[in-house]
């Protein structure tokens, strides 16, 4: 079973604002609705591809009640326990004139470490050898900085495979607990050594000292429109990226990692996981807001990833 962890949710409402201009009046074109946060996004992705998971975490309030209920509808299962305060709702701006996507997010509920801890030693109930936990996104406010840690490593020693998707302090802290795939972008991996890396063997390379440094089984890295770089320990594949129209960049990086755990669940190659994250990645990309693709505009993008092993 796949389980996907978001601790701090979000209802997103995407609009659409040509031309947006600070410091005057603007109006929206068009708005659209979406239960979020990146563990929740790849949870709708996963259901697109035809698998099954879990999406369980935190929600708070009339907005957490509104997110359950459309996941419901969604036909997902969930885990999801009610805290109090206010589920946070995201405001997500799209200019189709200047190409720009400004995302403006609230604080959120705050959790305590009791909370957190009573929440995961539920999870570690549930989960079995071989499962997939996916734990992306960020944290609510009054969690410890080292709950990454703390979750990945207990889901390890019961035999989970984790993918850890997160930046900053919250992927430092949750290295050192050695997830078994982590998907940084460029940025992210610069920003962990200090350092902007350029170039595709820059970045192949400092991939590969975080693996052998934290005992990291799989690490993707994406750019974006220029692709992404696919490593394990025996191979380095580098997929092209997709040139589609872009509805919404917001989610792009979920999809991906939405279908890293379908192939991982699956037992596909590194070759069939790069074909279906890069078509799903680019499908969703296509979309307004954080919606997931349908799995017929995947399936028509399968045939035109191109990649390369470096």
């Amino acid at each position: 079973m796949i389980y996907t962890v978001t601790l701090n949710p979000a209802l997103d409402k995407t609009v659409e604002i040509p031309s947006l201009t600070v410091d005057a009046v603007n109006r929206i074109t068009s708005m659209r609705t979406d239960p979020g946060g990146k563990g929740i996004n790849v949870s709708k992705v996963i259901s697109n591809l035809g698998g099954r998971s879990i999406a369980a975490g935190i929600l708070g309030g009339d907005t957490g009640r509104s997110i359950l209920s459309a996941l419901e509808d969604m036909g997902l299962a969930t885990c999801f326990h009610f805290v109090e305060g206010e589920t946070r709702t995201n405001m997500k701006i799209i200019d189709p004139v200047s190409h720009t996507n400004t995302d403006i997010n609230e604080p959120g509920v705050t959790v305590s470490e009791e909370i957190l801890g009573g929440l995961l030693a539920e999870f570690l109930e549930k989960i079995v050898e071989g499962d997939i936990v996916v734990i992306s996104g960020s944290m609510p406010k009054g969690s410890p900085k080292d709950t990454y840690f703390t979750w990945t490593k207990g889901f390890r020693e019961k035999g989970a495979k984790v993918i850890l998707d997160a930046d900053g302090e919250l992927l430092k802290a949750g290295l050192q607990a050695s997830p078994y795939m982590i998907k940084p972008n460029n940025h992210e991996l610069s920003a962990l050594v200090g350092r902007t890396l350029k170039t595709l063997e820059e970045l192949a390379e400092t991939a590969r000292v975080f693996m052998k440094e934290y005992g990291i089984a799989k690490i993707v890295v994406s750019m974006g429109g220029d692709g992404a770089l696919y490593m394990t320990a025996d191979e380095t594949i580098y997929a092209e990226g997709l040139k589609v129209p872009v509805g919404s960049t917001v989610g792009a990086g979920d999809s991906v990692v939405a279908a890293l755990a379908v192939a991982e669940e699956k037992g596909m190659s590194l070759e069939e996981a790069v074909c279906l994250s890069t078509a799903t990645g680019a499908a969703n990309v296509m979309c307004s807001g954080t919606q997931a693709a349908e799995y017929e505009v995947i399936e028509k993008l399968l045939p035109k990833v191109v990649f390369h092993k470096i």
